[in-house]
């Protein structure tokens, strides 16, 4: 039988601010992991630091808190480690896009078996409101008390050119569609990332569930996912967030080339090393 989505959830009181995008990334959350009926032994939840990363802390399942920005190696190393557990890793659009960009970068490249849900609120919250890497120009903060001066990361153009093979977005006030695109990311064999536009609704008043909504259309119905030219125009639209799947792509996972290489088992393993070594250098 079908556990229900509390199932997931630890006694630990979510302690974000009333009204926080978060919420319903919590929510699309536990649902998701009901409907793939999934034993909370199998997952693992990895995040960073942030108002976001505190997600291991609200479920039932085995965490890792780990430092800023390294919510992705450590996931990474889970899933080396132990293949055949679920590994989910959260963050914030500062955790992930500032000083984690470089472990980004890699574990799309490497398309490493994990779903990454970033809740991006267009600022840092837990240090009381500065300007993040995708807060827009001219946007008012303390670090930034005459304009912000920087253009601002593109999630989801980033995730592409990358190399990440599932890529969507959604907003956190419908939890309904986030848990399709979180279902789609968890069971995804390859690199899956969800930005989710969740608001801070303390320290940031320009980018609100409103604004986000009135400025968001779904996916065309005619949109190929498997284009990624395609996807990569509807990631640099400047007008609109569109929001469901993006791209998705089939291919194999850097587990699968290191399952390759263990499968060698008639050499002795130094020789496989330095074959390694050979064609990197």
């Amino acid at each position: 039988m079908m556990e229900s989505p509390n199932y997931y959830k630890s006694n630990i009181k979510p302690t974000w601010c009333p009204g926080c995008g978060d919420f319903g990334v919590l929510t699309a959350t536990i649902r998701s992991f009901a409907e793939l009926d999934w034993p909370r032994e199998d997952i693992v939840v990895v995040s960073g630091i942030g108002c976001s990363s505190r997600f291991p802390f609200f479920l039932q399942t085995y965490g890792f808190h780990s430092i800023h920005g390294r919510a992705l190696p450590v996931a990474t190393g889970v899933k080396t480690a132990r293949p055949e557990l679920h590994v989910v890793a959260y963050g914030g659009d500062g955790d992930g896009f500032a000083i984690g960009a470089g472990h980004f970068l890699h574990a799309a490249r490497r398309n490493v078996d994990i779903a990454y849900i970033v809740m991006d609120n267009h600022i840092y919250g837990l240090t009381k409101g500065q300007t993040s890497p995708t807060s827009g120009l001219d946007f008012k903060t303390k670090s930034t008390p005459y304009g912000n001066v920087e253009f601002p990361v593109h999630p989801l153009v980033t995730a592409l050119a990358c190399g990440a093979t599932y890529v969507a977005r959604g907003l956190a006030s419908d939890p309904k569609q986030l848990k399709e695109l979180f279902m789609g990311a968890m069971t995804h064999r390859g690199f899956a990332m969800v930005d989710v536009l969740s608001p801070c609704v303390t320290y940031n008043k320009v980018d609100t569930f409103k604004s986000f909504k009135d400025s968001s259309l779904p996916v065309p119905d005619d949109h190929d996912t498997s284009n990624l030219v395609g996807a990569l125009k509807l990631a640099l639209d400047a007008e609109r967030h569109y929001t469901g799947l993006i791209y998705k792509e089939e291919k194999p996972t850097v587990g699968d080339y290191l399952d390759a290489l263990k499968s060698k088992e008639d050499r002795k393993w130094t020789e496989v090393v330095e074959e390694v070594f050979r064609s990197m250098a």
